[in-house]
């Protein structure tokens, strides 16, 4: 894999792509959403940049990741914070060998050059300015400009970009200019109990069947009373009870003791209102 790239004189220290062991479980019309958002019908058509919008581990990024997948492309994952700024998701400059300065693309510039999919985890965590330095990127321009490195880089015809947005308290509200160019909104929502069962059989195929039930009767309780709870916690509960049980610890809970131990340090003295 090429590990640079000149622009205007300028050589970028591209990043390498992401590989992460999951495999997208759940609702197929979700997938189809991104890859028609991402389907150009026409050589004078554009692709569109989805929001993907869900609380915090109902699999928003594992959802892009198998789109990304589907179409077999590169896949750069960026984590947005609230202290990510312009050159973090374009070039930052650093300092190589002999003292001289380095220009390294971030993974979206990189996901540019490429043509692969980049995904920015958790976009609305990230301050205005920082999405500014996307506007162009977001419309029919295509492309950024990088301050530091005095280049403008422009995206390749097959590059795909889509955000994660968390539905919580801690973040931003997304300014209407890039609103409007996140497009369309897919929304996830908690799974339906079968599809819960098959994430965990997924993620912790060693579990057995009865503690696999009692999670998934867990999380369904706490979904119809609008609790946070996701799959995600399930998944944490599940392993951490197994471990509780397991001979080779030493702690050696019987099964019931131990998945209520795990709910208690995992969620809090709070969630064991919702056991089965």
């Amino acid at each position: 894999m090429q590990n640079t790239v000149t622009l205007d004189g300028v050589t970028l220290h591209l990043a390498h792509p992401d590989e992460l062991p999951v495999t997208w479980v759940g609702r197929d019309d979700l997938l189809l959403q991104v890859l028609a958002a991402w389907l150009m019908v026409d050589p004078s058509d554009l692709p569109l940049h989805p929001r993907l919008v869900g609380k915090p581990g109902v699999g928003k990024t594992t959802l892009a990741w198998a789109a990304a997948q589907r179409l077999g492309r590169e896949v750069y994952l960026f984590q947005a914070t609230m202290d990510t700024r312009p050159e973090d998701l374009i070039v930052s400059p650093v300092v190589g060998e002999g003292g001289r300065i380095q220009y390294v693309a971030s993974p979206l510039v990189t996901a540019m050059l490429r043509g692969g999919v980049c995904v920015l985890d958790e976009g609305n965590r990230m301050s205005e300015k920082a999405w500014a330095s996307l506007a162009p990127l977001l419309d029919a321009r295509r492309y950024v400009e990088s301050i530091v490195a005095g280049v403008k880089v422009k995206a390749h015809p097959d590059f795909r970009f889509c955000a994660t947005m968390n539905d919580d308290a801690s973040t931003f509200d997304l300014p209407e200019y890039i609103h409007s160019r996140l497009m369309p909104q897919i929304v996830l929502d908690f799974p339906e109990p079968a599809e819960e069962e098959a994430i965990l059989r997924q993620n912790v195929p060693f579990a057995e069947a009865e503690v696999i039930a009692w999670t998934v009767e867990f999380l369904q309780r706490a979904h119809s009373r609008e609790e946070k709870y996701t799959v995600r916690d399930g998944v944490n509960v599940v392993r951490y009870a197994i471990k509780l049980s397991a001979p080779e610890g030493g702690v050696r809970l019987p099964r019931a003791e131990a998945l209520a131990q795990a709910v208690r340090q995992i969620l809090g003295e709070e969630a064991l209102v919702g056991l089965p």
